[in-house]
């Protein structure tokens, strides 16, 4: 019974924070109805106790049973905090040894997964309140830092620190300690090739005028 309660608990505030997090939701009803990211959730959760009583097959049996359902993929060993928010969700994968803090964010097409054939841990370790991007990919036993941003795309293959924007391929730290109301803006991330090359625009008309002043202190002398 005092398992049961705290199922039902932590459902609850799986429905809830939904709820708050995403403007679309009209109302509980809703979310309960119409989110595959909170119908594979709920899923998991159960396979992982299954799991983590040893049960064997049923688990993995379900994971995919959810996966043809919702369009996501969770492997029953996979660690999940609280407060964890699938946004639409298609395409999503957690492989086997992920482990997710609480309060993290991940939208559709996001891969957590392996490089290899490795055993061990070979996913990687999200921490608290990170936020990932449409169809980023974050590979390998790495750990991405608290509150860290990972841009929509991006392909991340080395740790990152806490309250660090990543984007590009493979995964570049554009900004750290940045916040702008908690929140991932994918139209204000900095794009670092074109700041390189604005850069070097800059560089070439100094050099221009560099140039012109000597041109003319030679016609001059």
């Amino acid at each position: 019974m005092r398992l049961l309660k705290k199922a039902i608990s932590q459902i609850k505030e799986d429905i809830q924070t939904i709820y708050d997090k995403d403007p679309a939701a009209r109302n509980l009803a809703e979310v309960i109805f119409c989110y595959p990211g909170l119908h594979a959730l709920i899923c998991h959760r159960i396979c992982h106790k299954l799991n983590y009583w040893k049960i064997p097959f049923l688990p993995r049996l379900l994971s995919q049973i959810s996966r043809f359902f919702t369009g996501i993929e969770i492997h029953p060993a996979a660690t999940i905090g609280r407060r964890f928010f699938i946004d639409h969700g298609m395409g999503v994968v957690i492989g086997e040894t992920t482990v997710i803090g609480d309060d993290v964010l991940i939208y559709q097409g996001v891969t957590l997964g392996g490089t290899g054939k490795e055993t061990g841990k070979r996913h990687p370790t999200i921490c608290d309140n990170v936020v990932i991007g449409a169809g980023a990919k974050v590979l390998g036993n790495i750990m991405i830092g608290s509150g860290a941003r990972i841009g929509a795309g991006s392909v991340v293959i080395d740790s990152v620190p806490e309250h660090s924007t990543v984007i590009g391929v493979p995964g570049r730290v554009v900004q750290q300690k940045v916040y702008i109301d908690g929140q991932l803006h994918h139209n204000r991330i900095p794009d670092p090739i074109t700041c390189e090359l604005n850069r070097l625009k800059y560089e070439i008309v100094d050099l221009k005028e560099d140039f012109s002043k000597i041109k003319q202190q030679k016609e001059n002398s």
